[in-house]
């Protein structure tokens, strides 16, 4: 079992990767699982349009293979990016079917709060990811306390994540 993230902010070394990367650290020392890839789309091009790379494809098997898989991205135009859209419309129906998802939000604004349970939950649910925990919602002025927030989100969820995706694993 392994955690595998996928950042789909459009600006390569995001603070997008940087919050999803601290709060995949925090649930692989408090779930017990091993961190895994990090994919930030952005560097992957516009190929998400086209025909993919092999580093493409590969991407989109990890993210269907992974025990937790979280899923990162800036509210952009109170929504998530087209970026991750184009991502999650590669993978086909059912994909996610036996992972375990976390919808991670960069917020500019409270206002913005609830785009990752309004609009990336119920993607990453239609593609049959389990969602058994709350999304993780960071706002921009939260930045500077983003580890202790990862950690305490990761200490609260981080059992939950690791109990369903052990089940998830041990029904596959």
């Amino acid at each position: 079992m392994s955690i595998v993230t996928v950042v789909g902010n459009p600006k390569p070394g995001s603070r997008t990767l940087g919050v999803a990367t601290a709060l995949s650290s925090a649930i692989a020392a408090r779930a017990g699982l091993p961190d895994g890839p990090v994919f930030d789309l952005a560097r992957f091009g516009g190929q998400w349009l086209g025909a993919l790379s092999p580093d493409g494809e590969a991407s989109l098997a990890a993210a269907a293979e992974a025990s937790v898989l979280v899923v990162a991205t800036p509210t952009y135009k109170a929504s998530y990016t087209g970026l991750l859209k184009a991502f999650l419309d590669r993978l086909p129906g059912g994909a996610l079917r036996g992972t375990v998802a976390v919808p991670v939000t960069v917020a500019a604004a409270p206002t913005h709060r609830f785009v990752a349970d309004l609009q990336l939950r119920p993607v990453l649910a239609e593609l049959g990811a389990s969602l058994p925990v709350p999304s993780f919602v960071v706002e921009e002025r939260e930045l500077p306390d983003l580890l202790p927030l990862a950690e305490r989100w990761a200490a609260d969820h981080g059992p939950v994540l690791a109990a369903t995706a052990g089940a998830l694993a041990a029904v596959a």
